[in-house]
């Protein structure tokens, strides 16, 4: 196991010759990948209301996948699930709003109304949002990316009490920043495109996702990243 910010061990990866952890025996589990971003989402809500011991990670290996995982915990056999109360969930942004809101913690989500509707505003169009840039990598459509990236800079600009998309820290942000940090990496190394360039909010944002203590652990790797979206996007 390797150790995470002196804070946390990371479990192994289960892959097909691992046994199943017993199912529904009072343990709150998170089925996830550390690849995924889906996931990774669900696991930065965790690690910001300090929740590691009472939400276990349990990471798989969805290329070698233990057939218990599909056949007795998530017939849909996709990351994240989530094991809680006698029952296992997925979809991640529901999943982040579950945790939020049936655990200790600090709140993730605002009570002011302008800045809750402007949050489900957010989060409604984020998967819509992520396969729009996600398109512009299969083709050269730089003021199509442009105006993406855009819409972020101004969506950062409607509250002014702090650097995040609430001015708090929120689930807007868990639920954009691992595929911005994606975004980030591949055009960063292939296309050589600076997304916080002429994007000062974005810039500051990234910035200060970076000093976030419960996102730094479940970063993605840049090398291993860019070497599988090659294989998609060039």
């Amino acid at each position: 196991m390797a150790a995470v910010g002196n804070k946390e061990r990371l479990p192994p990866v289960l892959d097909s010759s691992a046994e199943q952890p017993p199912l529904f025996d009072g343990t709150t589990r998170l089925y996830m990948t550390y690849t995924c971003p889906y996931a990774q989402r669900v696991w930065i809500a965790r690690n910001y209301k300090g929740l590691q011991e009472e939400i276990k990670l349990v990471p798989l290996n969805l290329r070698n996948s233990p057939t218990w995982y599909k056949d007795k915990v998530y017939p849909t056999n996709k990351v994240p699930s989530f094991e809680h109360n006698g029952k296992v969930v997925g979809e991640s942004l529901d999943l982040i709003k579950y945790v939020d809101i049936n655990f200790q913690g600090p709140s993730l989500f605002p009570n002011d109304p302008a800045k809750r509707e402007f949050a489900e505003e957010m989060l409604s169009y984020s998967d819509e949002y992520i396969t729009a840039v996600y398109k512009t990598f299969t083709k050269d459509a730089p003021q199509e990316l442009g105006a993406l990236l855009d819409y972020l800079e101004t969506a950062l600009q409607k509250f002014q009490d702090g650097p995040f998309f609430l001015g708090q820290f929120s689930l807007v942000d868990v639920a954009y920043i691992p595929f911005i940090e994606r975004f980030q990496i591949f055009l960063s190394a292939v296309r050589k495109y600076d997304i916080g360039e002429g994007r000062p909010k974005l810039a500051a944002w990234i910035e200060e996702m970076n000093k976030i203590e419960a996102y730094n652990p479940t970063k993605c790797n840049p090398d291993e990243l860019v070497k599988s979206y090659k294989t998609y996007f060039v």
